[in-house]
Parts: structure tokens; C-alpha cells; sequence
């Protein structure tokens, strides 16, 4: 070996050995979630740990240096940790009318039981009465933390109850302008920009898009991200390629029949939601067209009904469980005070299936 290879890697691992060790590290290493790391060395009262559980946080984070080797080790006393489960609260405003909370909140939960933690769930409805209400009931029941997660993405503005408990809150899926509180919210932009990218990677210049309604920010940023990639592909926008829908089935047949109907159809629909999707097909094949070899279609949200389509639905991802998990790791982090805190976008990956194809040849 050379000596300037020696001084690369050597210069590499000083670098490493650095770099400031954070909880998420301890958590690697100790084999746990974030959470966990946190109630352990917070002392978390409520928390069901075991005592090997918090050895092993303990010793690994003295070990990795992000503690001191004064920091006590000793088993806490019954009255530091009761013995008794540690519960997460989860309000949200819908729960009954899509999917998404579902999914986040069994995220919430999968990461709350990986810390010995139960998940108290409550719909508020956005009711400017009971949804106080639901706040103090849920907070009456001696919660550690509490998730607040919005259905449709947007800027909230919270209840003021939530900003005078003495626990930590994360906002799911929306967000406050002052950025109180730790916020997740999923890449809309980067997930329309790279849906449209698949179908450029695939040859189609003339792509089409169904919106949602243009009031929410999902369709908004979706098309802004459909834009982006045309654009960097040096693609012209042509508005006519645009429909604006509802999400709807029914919404994405009359949308379909419409861009049918142009001089030149598209080669390539980006529905903006699976549920469009399954309209878009109804109105190709009512046409006599055949996907992908006539015309490709790509949907968002990958819900269930897309892997059964036929052929089945190439999709993104809608990362709401990511979102859940993401939540109960962050539950550490204060959420009062002059502290901003970034809003967290997380990746709606691309699931490639059989709807995209080639543009047919002219």
C-alpha cells in the first residue's frame, strides 16, 4: 500500500472517529429505537423497560462517548420508573374516511411497541368544541407524548391547549408557519418529479397529467414536481395536458375521455392518484386502447387496489408509516420555546410495475 493511500484512509478515519456521536448511533449500536435511547437516558417516567433494556442504552452510550463515564448506571428506583406502561397519545383529525391514518398509526405503533409503549389513538374532527376536549382527555390519561396528524397535508394552526402541555408534540403530515413543533410531511414535489421522470426514461414527450383538487397542497406540489421534470428534460408544458380532477374515480374517467379527444392524445397519463387511475382505465379500454402498449399510466398513494389493477399499477408510495415510525422517534425533542424546527419530507418511493411502457411508434 502507498504511502498517500495510508494518509487517505488514515486522514478518513480521523475524520470518522470526529464526528459527534448521536442518540440515533446509540440506538444502532444498543440495538433499539430512538425512543428508547431517549426515555432511558431522559429517565422517562411511565416508560416499561426492562432493566437489561436499559443496561445495555446505558453502557453503549458510555462506551460510544455520548455520555460520560460518571453518568450513573444503577437501576432507577420504582418511583423513577413505575411500573406501568408507557403510552404515546395520536390525535387525528380523520380516521374513518381514507387509509393514510391507519397506516401512520400502525408506523406509531410498531415503533412505540419496539419501546415497551402503547398508542392511545382519538379522532378530533377538527371540531373547534370537542377537539379541545379530546386534547385535554387525551393528556388527562397521563400520556408521555403526543402525535397530532392531519389527513390532507397543509399549514395547521394548532390548538392553543397543545402549546401549554409540558410534554413533547409532533405534527404528522402537517405543519404550523412558526415551526414550533417537529413536523413530517411526505416529498410531494420530488415524487410528481419522479413519476414523470419514469415516463420519460421510458421515451414519452407528450405526458399528461389528473390533478387533484388545486386547493391542496398535494396536488399543487405534484404538479409542480411534473413540471420540474419536464422542464429538465426540456420537454415543453403544454396546459392542455393538464385536467384538473377530485381524486376521484369518476373524475379521472371524465379527465381520460377528455385528453382523448385532443388532436394529438398523450402517450403517457400521470394520475395523481391511484384512485384516478382506476377511471383512467375504464375510459383507455372503453377506447379500445390497451396499457402499456397504446398508451402508459402511472398512479400515486400505491393503495392496495394498484397491485390488482391489470395490468397491475406502476405507483409512489404515500410514506405515512414511515411518517408514524418517524414520529415516535422524534417524541424527544421539546416542542415549546424559541426552538424552529425544520419540517421533515420524507421519500414517496416509485413502485415499477406493468402499466408503463414505450410510446407506441408512429
Amino acid at each position: 500500500m502507498t504511502d498517500s493511500k495510508v494518509a487517505k484512509r488514515s486522514g478518513s478515519k480521523s475524520s470518522t472517529l470526529r464526528r459527534r456521536v448521536t442518540m440515533t448511533d446509540v440506538a444502532k449500536a444498543a440495538g433499539c429505537s430512538q425512543a428508547t435511547v431517549s426515555f432511558v437516558l431522559n429517565r422517562t417516567a411511565g416508560m416499561k423497560l426492562s432493566q437489561q433494556t436499559r443496561d445495555r442504552v446505558l453502557e453503549t452510550a458510555r462506551t460510544m462517548g455520548y455520555l460520560s463515564p460518571t453518568f450513573p448506571v444503577k437501576a432507577a428506583s420504582p418511583a423513577q420508573f413505575p411500573l406501568m406502561d408507557g403510552v404515546i397519545g395520536f390525535a387525528v383529525d380523520q380516521l374513518a374516511t381514507s387509509p393514510e391514518a391507519v397506516v401512520a398509526i400502525e408506523g406509531a405503533r410498531q415503533a412505540s411497541w419496539n419501546a415497551g409503549n402503547v398508542i392511545l389513538v382519538a379522532q378530533t374532527l377538527c371540531d373547534p368544541d370537542m377537539e379541545p376536549r379530546t386534547l385535554k382527555a387525551l393528556t388527562s390519561q397521563g400520556i408521555s407524548a403526543l402525535i397530532y396528524m392531519a389527513i390532507f397535508t397543509r399549514e395547521i394552526v394548532v390548538p392553543d391547549y397543545l402549546r401549554t402541555v409540558d410534554i413533547p408534540v409532533v405534527l404528522l403530515n402537517c405543519y404550523t408557519a412558526d415551526h414550533a413543533f417537529p413536523a413530517v410531511v411526505p416529498s410531494e414535489i420530488a415524487g410528481g418529479q419522479s413519476s414523470t421522470r419514469h415516463l420519460i426514461r421510458h421515451g414519452h414527450k407528450r405526458i399528461a397529467t389528473i390533478t387533484g383538487e388545486p386547493w391542496m397542497e398535494a396536488a399543487q406540489d405534484r404538479l409542480k414536481g411534473y413540471r420540474r421534470a419536464l422542464a429538465t428534460a426540456d420537454i415543453p408544458f403544454d396546459p392542455d395536458l393538464v385536467v384538473e380532477g377530485d381524486w376521484s374515480a369518476s373524475a379521472g374517467y371524465a379527465a381520460t375521455v377528455r385528453l382523448l379527444a385532443l388532436a394529438e392524445r398523450p402517450t403517457a397519463i400521470f394520475c395523481q392518484n391511484d384512485r384516478t387511475a382506476i377511471g383512467c382505465y375504464e375510459a383507455l379500454k372503453e377506447a379500445g386502447l390497451s396499457i402499456p402498449e397504446d398508451i402508459s399510466v402511472i398512479g400515486y398513494d400505491d393503495e392496495e387496489i394498484a397491485r390488482h389493477m391489470h395490468p397491475p399499477l406502476t405507483s409512489s408510495i404515500l410514506p405515512h408509516r414511515a411518517m408514524g415510525m418517524w414520529a415516535v422517534e422524534r417524541i424527544d425533542i421539546p416542542a415549546t420555546g424559541a426552538r424552529r424546527h425544520p419540517i421533515t419530507k420524507l421519500e414517496c418511493p416509485l413502485v415499477e410495475r406493468a402499466s408503463v411502457g414505450p410510446p407506441p411508434a408512429r
